[in-house]
Parts: C-alpha cells; sequence; structure tokens
C-alpha cells in the first residue's frame, strides 16, 4: 500500500508499505482524503516540527477520513461497523490523572498523536491508503456530510478549542483574526457559530481573504496592499498566522482590557514581545494547544454549514504528493490542500 512519508529535510517519498495486517483489538481504516496541516510542511521542508526532529521514515499525516474496512476479532461489537464513514481522532492521550493539574487530556504527557516525530519510536501518521486504529479514535459521520469536507473535522476542532478558551467573551464581541490561513479560515467559522458580533480578518495575501470573507467575515484587510486595522478597537483578537508581526498587530489592536487568543504556532525560540502592552492595557493573553473534546462539535457544524467548503482549496492525488505540499506551502494561491488517499468506496 501506498504512504506518504518524510525521509528527512527536503525528502519526501511516497514509498510502497507492507501490507496492514490488523491487531485484535484495533480497525482498520481506507484513508479517503488527508488534509495537509501546517506541521506536515515542516517536517517535509525541514525534517523537524518544532523541538520534533524526524531520526526515521515518518508517515505524515492527521486530518484524515475514510472508511472501516476491516476490525480485529476482540473488537467490541459497539464499535463502528465495517463500511462507516469516519473521522479519526488522532490522538491517543494518557488517560490517567497525574500530577501535572492538566484538566484536559491533550495537555497531558505520554500521549502520541498521529504523523509525529515526538515519540521514539515515531507515531506513524494517516497519509496511506490503509491506517490501524483504536476503535475509540473513530467519530461516526452523519449522513449528508461528504468525507471531503469531513477532512475539515480535525483543524476545526483545533479552531473551536482555541475560540473556548475565550469563553463568553466572544459573544457580541468585534473581533480581528489576523492571519486568514486555513487556520484562521476555521477560527473565523468558530466565531461566527459563538456568536461573534462583527469579524475582520487581516492577512498579506488576497486570496485567503477571499476565503475568510466565504466563511463569515465581514470585513477583510490586506496589509501588504496599504491596509491596516485600528489600534485598540477590537475587543478580541485571534493570532492565526503563527508570525511575531502578527502577534504584535494583535497587542496593538486589541482593546484595553480586551483579549488575545494565540492560536498560531509561533516559533520554538524566543520572540520579541511588547510586555508593557500587554501591562498597560491589561490585555488577557490565551495559549491554545490542539483540541480536546471538541471533534465531535466540529463534525457537527461541518454537517450544518456548506459554507465551510471555500477552505478547501486544492486536491490531488497521492501520487502527486510532491506538488501537493508544494501548493499547500503557497499561501497566495492555496487554502487548504488535500490529498485523496484513494477512492471512497461509496461514491
Amino acid at each position: 500500500m501506498k504512504a506518504v512519508v518524510v525521509h528527512g529535510p527536503g525528502d519526501l517519498r511516497v514509498d510502497a508499505l507492507p501490507d496492514l495486517q490488523v491487531a485484535p483489538d484495533r480497525v482498520a481504516v481506507r484513508i479517503v482524503y488527508g488534509g495537509i496541516c501546517g506541521s506536515d510542511l515542516h517536517y517535509a521542508a525541514d525534517g523537524r516540527n518544532g523541538p520534533y526532529t524526524v531520526t526515521e521514515p515518518l508517515v505524515l499525516g492527521h486530518e484524515v477520513v475514510g472508511v472501516v474496512a476491516r476490525s480485529g476479532r476482540d473488537v467490541r461489537d459497539d464499535a463502528p461497523a465495517v463500511g462507516t464513514r469516519v473521522a479519526l481522532h488522532p490522538a491517543t492521550p494518557c488517560a490517567p490523572p497525574d500530577a501535572t493539574g492538566a484538566t484536559g487530556l491533550h495537555l497531558r504527557p505520554g500521549g502520541t498523536y498521529l504523523g509525529s516525530a515526538s515519540t521514539q519510536p515515531h507515531t506513524q501518521g494517516g497519509f496511506v491508503e490503509l491506517l490501524e486504529v483504536l476503535p475509540g479514535q473513530l467519530r461516526p459521520l452523519p449522513d449528508g456530510l461528504p468525507l471531503r469536507r469531513a477532512v475539515l473535522a480535525e483543524p476545526l476542532a483545533v479552531a473551536l478549542h482555541g475560540v473556548a478558551q475565550l469563553g463568553e467573551r466572544v459573544r457580541g464581541a468585534r473581533v480581528l483574526v489576523s492571519g486568514a490561513g486555513p487556520i484562521g479560515a476555521l477560527a473565523i467559522a468558530g466565531l461566527r457559530h459563538a456568536g461573534a458580533a462583527g469579524i475582520v480578518a487581516a492577512d498579506l495575501q488576497d486570496f485567503p481573504l477571499t476565503v475568510a470573507a466565504a466563511v463569515g467575515a465581514g470585513e477583510t484587510v490586506n496589509l501588504s496592499a496599504g491596509g491596516s486595522v485600528p489600534e485598540s478597537s477590537f475587543d478580541v483578537v485571534v493570532e492565526a498566522a503563527g508570525a511575531v508581526p502578527s502577534l504584535a498587530t494583535a497587542l496593538s489592536a486589541v482593546r484595553p482590557g480586551g483579549a488575545v487568543l494565540q492560536l498560531g504556532m509561533l516559533p520554538r525560540e524566543p520572540v520579541p514581545v511588547a510586555m508593557s502592552t500587554v501591562i498597560a492595557k491589561e490585555i488577557a493573553l490565551f495559549g491554545s494547544q490542539r483540541f480536546d473534546t471538541e471533534l465531535d462539535t466540529a463534525i457537527a457544524v461541518l454537517a450544518a454549514d456548506p459554507s465551510l467548503d471555500a477552505v478547501l482549496s486544492h486536491e490531488f492525488a497521492i501520487d502527486e504528493a510532491a506538488a501537493a505540499f508544494g501548493c499547500a506551502a503557497d499561501a497566495a494561491r492555496s487554502s487548504k490542500t488535500v490529498l485523496r488517499m484513494s477512492a471512497d468506496p461509496q461514491a
């Protein structure tokens, strides 16, 4: 079976892997679509993502959907049956409580995540024709939700988790989203569903701003074409670009007593931040790491909101993985780029 595998910096291949032998307590999912994430791009280009370095061949991908193909003999009868269309939760967290005080399973040490070099051996990912997972990682999809749109479930869950960090601050708020890439666009959808009164999207490129408008931004600003955002005028700012200048914009744009959500992943190294602004404005600054229990909510939102199809800009076959990654890395022309891993047996 075919898989998209990174072997080191700049060394991305479509490899042939041995046929899958399903363990007694696992299920095999025929992967149909996989969305390319920023972490996949970092692994492919740099051989690392943040502190995690590729030291052995790694199958990439954690935004995947497909159809249950086989079940191990010990899988319980209440697990999704063969033929069920499913999204996959990419995490296998360390479930028992620990001494860190973390309330969410996603914050507890010891878990794994599909397509990640954070473990030794690495946790192989979902850009493969047939993937073995635990039954508890499966989320059946409602009738009427296309698999192609459902591939947004994992990144939308990330956006929803971030928006949830803000609590009731969102309802009725004027919000700026700084960075209108895929995660920024999905944050706009999450903010809209959470009751934001008005959403402005800012970016350096026109294309992502068209996507932002399609999913709910009432106003867009191209910062590279002379546009600007007013200082101290937003109740909430979501930094979704993962860039230090974008964070500087967020701190400037939020009003005194407002809140900033750091949704984009900033560099691992220390970054210069005007903490005096945080202090002087009494800004509430929120971090957000992946997601916890929001995958089911994300699936429900996707089923109810066809406008989110606008986030899906390009589709490539698995054999075109190199071109797909090149497209996904070009923010001037793409939003969420997806790989078609295999044919949908129900299409």
